[in-house]
């Protein structure tokens, strides 16, 4: 609920749960996230609400159409920064893993589907705190 608040705060368009190997919460209550979202969008003057989606599996987002700007945030092995990464003024996913991280195999699965790993820092940061510095980053790029 924190972090819809705060992502809604800062422009999202839409928010996807994905559900990981090592993904701790197999269920979500969206109706309470979409009023979570409404009040969040009515607090920062937002003219529109983004759109929740129940929780999916990652094998049936990436069966999905995906923007061409495709990033995963990434404890391990090589990456960029995403802010190096991300090029403003077209859609882009970021999937943020769950606590413990995206499995190798997941980070090697999500590469295969385009996917780019970039990291969000040097600090390791906690699932919402990473998903939110993302979306933050990126809302702060679109307004350069």
């Amino acid at each position: 609920e924190w972090f819809v608040e705060k992502a809604v705060e800062v422009g999202v368009d839409r928010i996807t749960p994905v559900m990981t190997t090592r993904t701790e919460r197999a269920r979500l209550r969206v109706d309470r996230l979409d009023r979570v979202a409404i009040s969040a969008m009515k607090q920062s003057l937002r003219h529109w609400l983004p759109v929740i989606d129940e929780p999916i599996a990652l094998d049936e987002l990436l069966q999905q159409a995906l923007p061409a700007q495709r990033y995963f945030g990434w404890c391990e092995g090589e990456h960029d920064s995403l802010m190096a990464r991300y090029q403003p003024g077209s859609d882009a996913l970021v999937l943020i893993g769950p606590e413990g991280d995206l499995t190798s195999t997941e980070a090697a699965l999500l590469r295969e589907h385009g996917f780019s790993a970039v990291s969000l820092g040097q600090a390791r940061l906690r699932t919402e705190t990473a998903a939110l510095t993302a979306c933050t980053w990126m809302s702060l790029a679109r307004q350069r």
